[in-house]
Formats: structure tokens, sequence, C-alpha cells
């Protein structure tokens, strides 16, 4: 009877390690494929001045959500937005100046307010984050979707069948007649070891597929980051703490009130 036990915990371990192998091929395919489009692909994601904008360099980052809270900070800091410490956004002047943050006024409504987590989620689904996350895909910056989801899901059913194994193991054991189980743990060893292994190998790999930007995008935030600081004229073009927080995040605003409105819930 435990023979059925190994054989499914045999049948978990290959086929969620060889689904790992074969997502890591396709999505570093799709890499090397968004790598070397060619220029005329779609529009430059590039700057007026060659260098990336402030919601390119959001995305690349941290994603739609670092993005949505780029530009909810930005019309905040210009009056236009109310975020309060609670976590909720109020509008106070319904007029965008360009398409995202259009896209942020409808995100929160008719109703003028809304919790600043559903304006994200709203805001990442609409068409224009969608088009840029699109243009710096085409032009090899950011990882495509399918290249991100697929990895992250190839990971989990790995941790999945590491636990079909344990409980495989663990049901032989307590069906096995007592004396005669001296062999159970050698035998179920082999794919635990298999699936503990892969696991391993993918979390060390995860970070160059599930991050935002590929390694050219990476390293061009890296570039515009230090060419910026040397470079940039006095007064900055974009307003004090939105660079920090495309690239970082939220924990460098220097406003703990902004800080506390990004950080909460909104419940």
């Amino acid at each position: 009877m435990w023979l059925l036990f190994l054989l499914l915990a045999w049948v978990a371990a290959v086929v969620s390690c060889v689904r790992v192998c074969r997502t890591a091929f396709a999505a570093g395919q799709a890499l090397h494929r968004a790598a070397d489009a060619p220029p005329d692909a779609g529009p430059a994601p590039d700057g007026a001045d060659g260098g990336l904008t402030l919601y390119e360099t959001a995305y690349l980052s941290g994603g739609p959500h670092r993005l949505a809270d780029v530009v909810l900070v930005l019309m905040a800091q210009q009056r236009r937005l109310h975020l309060a410490h609670t976590g909720w956004a109020t509008v106070v002047d319904p007029v965008g100046q360009d398409p995202v943050e259009r896209a942020a006024l409808t995100a929160i409504g008719p109703e003028g307010q809304r919790t600043i987590p559903a304006v994200r989620r709203a805001l990442s689904s609409t068409d224009e984050v969608r088009g840029l996350a699109d243009r710096l895909v085409r032009t090899g910056l950011a990882a495509p979707a399918a290249v991100r989801t697929g990895i992250g899901s190839a990971i989990r059913q790995v941790q999945g069948a590491a636990l079909v194994v344990l409980l495989a193991a663990g049901a032989a054991y307590w069906m096995t007649p007592s004396g005669g189980a001296g062999l159970l743990p050698a035998w179920f060893a082999l794919p635990l070891i298999l699936t503990l292994g892969t696991w391993a190998i993918a979390r060390a790999d995860t970070p160059a597929y599930t991050d935002w930007a590929t390694e050219a995008g990476a390293a061009r935030l890296r570039h515009e980051h230090h060419v910026g600081r040397r470079r940039r004229p006095a007064p900055a073009p974009t307003p004090a703490g939105l660079t920090g927080l495309a690239l970082h995040g939220p924990a460098v605003l220097a406003d703990p009130g902004l800080r506390a409105a990004l950080h909460s819930s909104g419940a």
C-alpha cells in the first residue's frame, strides 16, 4: 500500500519540477525576445531628454502600485488631491494634467473619494498604465506579465509538491505495519530532496524573473539615478521626494502624513 503513496510523491515532485524548468526556460526566452526588440517596435519609453520619465521610473522600480503612489503624491503636493493619514484620497481639483492623472481621477470615482488601496487597484488596470507597461516591455526594459506570474505560480506548485511528499510519507508510515517501515524515510527522501532542491534553486533565480524591470531596465534605473544626481539642475524638475518615492517607495517620504496615508489600508 505504501508504494501508492510513494508513486503519488514522485508524480507530484516530477511534475512540479518539470513545470518550473519549462516555465523558467520560457521566461528566459521571453526576456531575450523583449530585449532584442527593434527600436521601432513601439514608442520609446524615454522622456524628452532621453531619460526615463517619472512614471516609467516608478513602474520599473515597483510596478503599477508604485506608479499609483507617485501620481497620488504628485497631485497631493500640488493641492489637487488630499491624502488623509487614514488612507483615503479625496479630490480637490478634478482636472488631470496628463493621461495618468486623469486615469487616477477616474479610479477615485465620481464621488471624489476612495481608499488609496482601491485607487491603486483600479489605476493598475487602466489603459493608460497598461499602455505604459506595454511600451516598456517592447523596448526590453520591463518584464512581460506572463513571465512574472508564470514563474511565481510554478514555484508555488513546487512548494505544494514538497508538502504532498511529506504528507504521503506520513500516511505511508502510519499504514505500514510496525517493523516494516525501516526504509520508508529513504524512499521518500529522494522526491523530497528533488522538490526542496528545485525550490531553493528557483528561489535563488526568482528576482531575475519576478522583478518589474529586466536586467536592461535595472541598468537604466541605476544610470538614471546616478546621472540625475550629478547633472540635475536646481531646482529639481520634479516636486520634492517624488524621485525617491519612485525609486524606493513611501518609506523615503519626508512627510509623515503622506507615509501614513500610503501605508494605511484605508479601512
